[in-house]
């Protein structure tokens, strides 16, 4: 059992930033050099965001599918070692961007070469007899998935619901039946592709442990509209009469928006998921678990109740807080897999129904360093003993920010004058060692664990932040480390932090 509330740190940074000359992060030669170098660090953790397949919006937290590998984290060195590629089948490769993913110029270049993996792996007898292992161990949802990909490049589009037609688009049996015969091949390269990724994906896991260093992984609470899991299992969600998705997920109206955020998400039908044991649940978190040491589950609070929305709404004014028996469905999740290594992200307006639900699994939550920071218009600290980091908790993992914050040199800068004194005061420091200042003072704070953006630890500015929340570009997601940066100077900076905060 892995001891979460041990004082220790981590590294949060997602597979696809790490530098390469693929265009994009990947499983192979870099990563295995960056979980050496968190290792150097002293760091227990390395911490990444969903690794499932990426839709529309490239946002790992919309994936096409909850139990999937995304392919484009599949490493091209790696399948030359195999002997799965010959380096003249790779080709010229373009000249890819060094500090950002350009995703449309990595999927038209990788996916090609990927598939003639897929088809030199299926030529051996080897392969197809673990492929048929497998597809076995993961028939709850591989058949499905393939399926669905295969669907989405013949009609080039993901929605289901609305391009396809309508016998595919309804997951029809005898639909599905045909596409299994006339697609055979197809089907067949999107699972051995997955195979791939698994044998790549628990490679470097095993590279982690033997450094001593356990990986994080990540889990949003809903999955998109546009997914297979959404296709192949509608009822698993709440739906009218007619069998179309009746609510939507978002959140309330609040100071931050007047109009509340409304997500789109298909929301569960908890019903149906208790009358069969919560199975869906237990599989996803299962493979979530196989793949990763520690999971992050991205808003908790929906564990407790989710905000429904009628479907069709154009604003999330109109929603209603919903019961979900969460109590239950964690001591099924409990007895089936054990006890749960999970990190509750509990950030927001939480009530006590919330925290103790969260309190009762022996669950950390999370903050937020720059949360800490709410200003007065005098520039003073609005409720300093609620969310300062002196004033962490020991049950909590603290963070600089998350994928959805600036990094915090960009914060800093993104204050006024009178904020930014305010700060400096506070932190007792100049300009030039804000960063440094703000990453110690969570390190030294009571938290459990802290977890420090890969960004912060570079000390770069908000042109590296990894999302802005409720965009949809080509910035988000796209952030890349130069493969000069984390330099000894860094991980000795670092370390010397871990050892002296007693979190080595």
């Amino acid at each position: 059992m892995i001891d979460l509330s041990r004082r220790s740190a981590g590294i949060l940074m997602h597979i696809t930033s790490l530098p390469g000359r693929w265009g994009i992060g990947d499983l192979g030669p870099e990563a295995y050099a960056f979980a050496d170098s968190v290792a150097k660090t002293g760091a227990r953790y390395w911490q990444m965001l969903p690794l499932c397949p990426t839709g529309y919006g490239n946002s790992p937290y919309s994936g096409v599918s909850t139990f999937a590998g995304n392919e484009l984290l599949i490493s091209p060195d790696l399948l030359v070692k195999d002997g799965l590629l010959d380096r003249s089948d790779i080709g010229e490769v373009p000249s890819f961007p060094e500090t950002h993913v350009d995703y449309s110029a990595v999927q038209k270049w990788k996916l090609p070469i990927l598939r003639k993996a897929a088809v030199a792996a299926l030529s051996d007898s080897g392969f197809r007899k673990r492929l048929d292992g497998f597809r076995n161990e993961n028939s709850f949802w591989i058949e499905d998935y393939a399926v669905f990909r295969t669907l989405e490049q013949r009609y080039n589009d993901a929605r289901w619901h609305s391009i396809w037609p309508k016998n595919e688009g309804m997951h029809e049996p005898k639909a599905i039946a045909q596409v299994l015969r006339e697609q055979h091949d197809q089907v067949g390269i999107w699972q051995a592709l997955q195979l791939i990724f698994n044998d790549q994906c628990m490679a470097l896991k095993r590279h982690c442990a033997s450094k001593g260093i356990l990986t994080i992984g990540d889990i949003p609470i809903f999955v998109g509209m546009d997914s297979a899991d959404a296709w192949a299992r509608p009822e698993l969600f709440k739906r009218d009469a007619q069998g179309h998705f009746s609510s939507v997920s978002g959140v309330p109206p609040d100071v931050f928006s007047a109009t509340g955020q409304l997500w789109g998400t298909p929301v569960y039908d908890w019903q149906y998921h208790q009358k069969t044991g919560f199975k869906w649940w237990t599989e996803r978190i299962r493979r979530c678990l196989k793949l990763n040491d520690v999971l992050r589950i991205d808003h908790f609070r929906g564990f407790d109740a989710y905000y429904d929305i009628p479907a069709g709404s154009e604003t999330a004014e109109h929603g209603t807080w919903t019961h979900v028996p969460g109590k239950e469905f964690f001591n099924v999740l409990r007895r089936n897999l054990g006890e749960l290594a999970i990190i509750a992200e509990d950030l927001g307006n939480v009530n006590q129904d919330v925290i103790d639900l969260r309190k009762s699994n022996g669950f950390p939550g999370m903050k937020i360093a720059q949360f800490g920071f709410h200003f007065l218009e005098d520039g003073s600290f609005d409720d300093p003993e609620r969310f300062l980091p002196e004033h962490y908790e020991q049950s909590f993992v603290a963070y600089t920010g998350t994928h959805d914050n600036d990094t915090t040199r960009g914060w800093f800068n993104s204050l006024d004058d009178v904020q930014r004194k305010s700060v400096l005061s506070y932190l007792g420091t100049d300009e030039e060692n804000v960063v440094s200042a703000l990453v110690k003072l969570i390190m030294d704070s009571c938290a459990c664990m802290t977890v420090i953006q890969m960004q912060d630890i570079l000390g770069l500015d908000g042109w590296a932040r990894m999302n802005y929340p409720s965009t949809c570009n080509d910035t988000n997601w796209s952030w890349r480390m130069k493969a000069s940066e984390f330099t000894e100077e860094r991980i000795g900076w670092f370390r010397n932090l871990i050892v002296t905060a007693s979190r080595l």
